[in-house]
């Protein structure tokens, strides 16, 4: 029995807000939200600290600081159909027969500039976690929970914003998708130039690999992505060191079996991307523990304990598509 699938799974998470509804005085903290669909890694620390409840000065912001939500076309998968034709032996047998796949598939027309991106994500602590948000804080904030939300495809501010390093709109997402070059040490070393690093709170400067896994994470997670460019980007991610895959189908967080593709972060945690098996899509990301350890917080706390096979973070795209205008669903 797979114990990563039998434990409690952990995440809060939050619907992305509107700029104007949020008081000046919280502006870092309205930055922080929209972050949510901007997928940043280096914020995994402070995320774990608030995700398991433990500092009362900073759980609201911390909630709402580090959540992450974004793109993909997952559909309602039949793994049981497919699992026996899976190759899950290796990272280069499975994200192989996955760019396969996508290579014969047709690349639709980019989105229009008018369009809107609808995504959905599930996840059963999502709802009685944000419940936990101080009632004052929600109401302030004018916000209420929901696993849909809507981003325009063209976001000319959002693109002339350079506080994130890590974030693209989902035009330039796409294109850059759509450019990048077949030969996966040319497509890494493109994604390092265009998702910089740097020394930040979570720790040292990232090395080679690490850094071109979180280029790839922060890409995979954009909606819409050319099939094509999809196909280069596995292809390439199969070549990162360290990269491993389940050799089996785990559950996500909406109950689907799904292909977990997996990478350390560091000596306790790892980073699962989680794919579709039957077309290949992206379908979610969650961070597990990998080895139980304590994390220390601010002076007069308990440490919070962490066991091995403890989901930090689980996020499932149930949902994703391309619509004509915000609040509209396919």
């Amino acid at each position: 029995m797979d114990e990563m699938t039998q434990l409690r799974e952990l995440r809060s998470d939050a619907p992305v807000p509107d700029r104007a509804t949020l008081a000046p005085g919280r502006k870092r903290l309205t930055d922080a939200i929209e972050g949510r669909s901007r997928r940043t890694l280096r914020l995994r620390a402070d995320w774990r600290i608030a995700s398991l409840g433990a500092v009362v000065a900073i759980t609201a912001a911390a909630l709402f600081v580090t959540q992450i939500v974004d793109t993909s076309d997952p559909r309602q998968s039949g793994p049981a159909t497919v699992a026996g034709d899976l190759d899950l032996s290796s990272p280069a047998a499975a994200l192989g027969e996955a760019a396969d796949f996508l290579e014969r598939q047709e690349v639709p027309p980019e989105p229009r500039s008018d369009q809107w991106i609808y995504l959905r994500e599930e996840n059963p602590d999502q709802e009685k976690q944000w419940k936990e948000v101080p009632a004052e804080i929600r109401e302030e904030m004018s916000m209420s929970y929901s696993p849909d939300s809507w981003i325009p495809y063209d976001d000319k501010a959002a693109e002339n914003d350079e506080s994130d390093t890590d974030y693209r709109t989902a035009r330039e997402s796409y294109r850059i998708a759509a450019g990048l070059p077949e030969a996966p040490e040319a497509l890494l070393a493109e994604l390092r130039k265009v998702f910089p690093t740097g020394d930040g709170p979570d720790g040292p400067r990232e090395d080679k690999d690490a850094h071109s896994f979180r280029a790839l994470t922060v890409l995979l997670e954009s909606y819409p992505l050319p099939p094509d460019a999809l196909a280069r980007i596995y292809r390439a991610m199969a070549t990162v060191k360290g990269i491993g895959v389940t050799d089996h189908l785990i559950r996500d967080a909406s109950g689907r079996q799904v292909i977990a593709v997996t990478r350390a972060y560091d000596a306790n945690n790892r980073t699962e991307i989680l794919i579709d098996p039957v077309d290949y899509s992206y379908a979610g990301r969650r961070d597990v523990v990998t080895r139980s350890h304590e994390l220390t917080g601010p002076e007069g706390t308990e440490p919070i304990r962490y066991k091995r096979g403890d989901i930090l973070m689980d996020v499932a795209r149930t949902r994703a598509a391309v619509v004509d205008a915000k609040g509209q669903k396919p």
